[in-house]
C-alpha cells in the first residue's frame, strides 16, 4: 500500500501484495476501519503521530459510524497538523473501492489546531 499525501487529498493505492478488506457480516463497515487502520500505520511511517477516532466523540455533526485520521496532539507544525476522511463516506465503502480500483481517495484539512 502506498499512501501519498497532497494539500487536499491523501491517495492511497493498492500493491500486489496488500490484502483484500472484506466486511465480517455483522459489524457493519469493519473493512473500511480496517483500511484507514493500515493507512493510519504508513502515514505514521511518513512521521505523522495520528489516532484513529470516531468523528462524533470530537463534536463533529456526522453519522455516529464515520472514523477518521487525526493528529494526536498539536505538534507546531500545520504541515502535521491533519485531519484525514472518507468525504463519501455516506455513499460508498471505501474498502470496496480500493479493492474493486486499486485505490482511494480520503479528504485532507491541514493546521487543524491553528485558529
Amino acid at each position: 500500500m502506498k499512501v501519498f499525501l497532497t494539500e487536499n487529498h491523501c491517495e492511497v493505492v493498492r500493491e500486489s501484495h496488500d490484502p483484500r478488506f472484506k466486511d465480517g457480516g455483522w459489524r457493519w463497515g469493519s473493512a473500511e476501519s480496517t483500511l484507514l487502520y493500515h493507512v493510519k500505520k504508513e502515514l505514521i511511517k511518513q512521521g505523522f503521530d495520528l489516532i484513529k477516532k470516531r468523528m462524533w466523540k470530537d463534536g463533529h455533526l456526522v453519522d455516529d459510524r464515520c472514523q477518521y485520521l487525526r493528529t494526536r496532539k498539536p505538534t507546531g507544525y500545520a504541515d502535521k497538523d491533519i485531519y484525514v476522511w472518507d468525504g463519501n463516506y455516506q455513499v460508498r465503502n471505501a474498502a470496496e473501492d480500493f479493492n474493486k480500483e486499486g485505490k482511494v481517495v480520503y479528504n485532507v484539512m491541514r493546521g487543524i489546531f491553528n485558529k
